[in-house]
C-alpha cells in the first residue's frame, strides 16, 4: 500500500468515527457555537435562562415541550450535550424523575445549580411520607428566585458580561412583579367560593396557596394523582385520592376541572364525567408551549392558564 492510500485509508476511518460528533456538534447549516452553552432540564428553567443570557450564552434544553420531567430518561444525545456544556441548571426537589439531571452533569463532570435552592417548599404527605412539592415556579414570587439564582450562576460563570446579566435580571423581574399583580387582578373576578381548582396532578398547589384556591383544602391543589406522576413517593393515584377529588367536585359545586398539557387526562375526564363537572380547558403544567404556542414562553404560559381559569370558572 502506498503512503498516500495508506493516509486516505486513515482519513476515513477517522471522519467515519467522528461523524456522529461532527453533526451533533454543527448540524446542517448550523455554525458551531462559540458562546459557553448552558443546559438546563426543562422548558420554565431554559425560558428564565434566556431571558438572563441574551446573546452571551448557549441555552439549551433537555426536555421538548410537552415532555414529562417526572418521568422523563435521558437519551445518549442528551448525555453529548452535557459533555458539551459549562454549566447544568435543574429545578431540583426531585422534579427530575429519580435525579436524571444531576446524574447526566455528574457523569458528565459538570457543574449543575440547582434553581429552586433558594425556595422555602410547600411540605406535602404522601401516605405518611413528607414530600417538598418541586412544582414551585408556579408563584411568580419562586420564579424571581429561580431568577436570581440563575444570574448569581452566570455572574460566575462569564464574569466578564456580568452587567448584562444583572440588567437583565433587573427587568425580568420586574415582569415578574406585574405579572403577579396582574394575576391576583383577574383571579379577583372570580367568587372565593368558586375558587375551586382540580387538575391532573398536584402542579398548582403554590398557585393556590398564593391566589387563594381550595380554601376547603387548606388552599392546596385538588388532583388524583399526586405531586409526582411517576413511580416515586408521592406519584399515582389511589382509591382513597380518587373518592375525595369526587367528593371535593359534587360538595363544591364546582363548574370546571381542568387537564394539563404534560398529563395523559383520561382519568381526570372519567373522575369529571364521574362528578358531573365539566372540562374547563387544558392548563401548561410541567412544561410550556410548542415553539409558536401562546405558552412557549413564562409569562405567556401563566397568562394563558390565568384566563382559561377565570373563563371556565365564571363562565364568562
Amino acid at each position: 500500500m502506498t503512503h498516500f492510500a495508506a493516509m486516505l485509508l486513515l482519513w476515513s476511518l477517522l471522519t467515519t468515527a467522528l461523524a456522529p460528533a461532527i453533526a451533533w456538534a454543527a448540524p446542517a447549516g448550523e455554525r458551531p457555537s462559540q458562546r459557553p452553552m448552558v443546559l438546563c432540564s426543562t422548558t420554565q428553567i431554559a425560558d428564565f435562562a434566556r431571558e438572563l443570557a441574551g446573546d452571551d450564552l448557549d441555552v439549551r434544553c433537555v426536555l421538548a415541550p410537552g415532555a414529562d420531567p417526572h418521568t422523563y430518561s435521558p437519551t445518549p444525545a442528551d448525555a453529548a450535550l452535557a459533555a458539551r456544556a459549562a454549566l447544568c441548571l435543574q429545578n431540583g426537589l426531585h422534579l427530575e424523575g429519580s435525579n436524571w439531571m444531576a446524574s447526566l452533569a455528574r457523569d458528565a463532570g459538570k457543574p449543575v445549580v440547582t434553581c429552586a435552592k433558594a425556595v422555602v417548599p410547600l411540605q406535602m404527605d404522601y401516605d405518611g411520607h413528607a414530600m417538598p412539592d418541586p412544582h414551585a415556579w408556579f408563584s411568580p414570587a419562586n420564579a424571581a428566585a429561580y431568577v436570581r439564582t440563575i444570574r448569581d450562576a452566570f455572574l460566575q460563570l462569564d464574569p466578564a458580561n456580568a452587567p448584562a446579566y444583572a440588567a437583565r435580571a433587573d427587568l425580568y423581574l420586574q415582569q415578574l412583579s406585574v405579572l403577579d399583580g396582574w394575576i391576583r387582578q383577574q383571579v379577583g373576578h372570580i367568587p372565593p367560593a368558586q375558587r375551586i381548582l382540580v387538575t391532573s396532578h398536584d402542579a398548582f398547589n403554590y398557585f393556590c396557596r398564593d391566589y387563594r384556591f381550595n380554601a376547603h383544602n387548606n388552599y392546596l391543589s385538588l388532583a388524583p394523582i399526586g405531586w409526582s406522576t411517576g413511580g416515586e413517593v408521592g406519584g399515582g393515584m389511589t382509591p382513597s385520592r380518587r373518592a375525595q377529588v369526587v367528593a371535593s367536585l359534587k360538595q363544591s359545586g364546582t363548574r370546571a376541572v381542568f387537564v394539563e398539557t404534560s398529563v395523559n387526562p383520561k382519568l381526570l375526564r372519567e373522575i369529571a364525567d364521574e362528578a358531573g363537572v365539566a372540562i374547563g380547558g387544558s392548563l401548561y403544567s410541567d412544561s410550556m408551549g410548542e415553539a409558536g404556542s401562546a405558552g412557549e414562553r413564562y409569562l405567556g404560559m401563566m397568562r394563558e392558564n390565568v384566563l382559561t381559569i377565570v373563563r371556565a370558572l365564571t363562565g364568562e
